[in-house]
């Protein structure tokens, strides 16, 4: 039987299957999440807030609890989509803002405009462009001489957890 599940702050709700995640519910919206690690809970790209109805999802495993350490936004009603089966309706979901990048060849694209949403970090959900700021090459060499950004390094050089 399907359980509902609200997103914020677009105000949808929508319906997913009994133990469906919560990344199924924002593909099914066209919502742009990156899913870099392919749902297995070691990005943050698939970050959301719960704000109400966290008894209705599965319980947070350790791989979600040590990806979730690393992420820089993360609260205490943070949890990973992937991760998070939905078990009763009443789940009320808000998404972290700002957008999640693949590469430095997404800031490259932007260099001279300014950001219009804060630019994060794929793992850790870290800053690197706050919004409405200028990106420069000089900004964007700052990023890359500070920031890995090498994702599929880090997916194969992980253990399984």
């Amino acid at each position: 039987m399907a359980k509902t599940v609200r997103l914020e702050p677009i105000a949808q709700e929508t319906s997913v299957e009994t133990n469906g995640n919560l990344l199924s519910v924002l593909i099914n919206k066209d919502l742009d999440v990156l899913r870099e690690c392919g749902g297995r809970g070691m990005c943050a790209t698939c970050h959301v807030y719960v704000k109400e109805g966290m008894e209705c999802l599965t319980p947070i495993d350790r791989r979600e609890r040590r990806t979730l350490e690393v992420i820089t936004s993360c609260k205490p009603n943070s949890r990973l989509a992937c991760q998070s089966r939905v078990l009763q309706s009443g789940v009320v979901v808000e998404l972290p803002p700002g957008m999640y990048i693949n590469s430095i060849k997404d800031i490259e694209a932007l260099i001279g405009r300014r950001a219009e949403q804060d630019l994060l970090h794929p793992l850790t959900g870290q800053v690197l462009v706050e919004a409405g700021k200028l990106i420069t090459r000089s900004m964007l060499k700052k990023i890359e001489d500070t920031t890995d950004l090498n994702f599929a390094s880090y997916l194969s050089n992980s253990s399984g957890i």
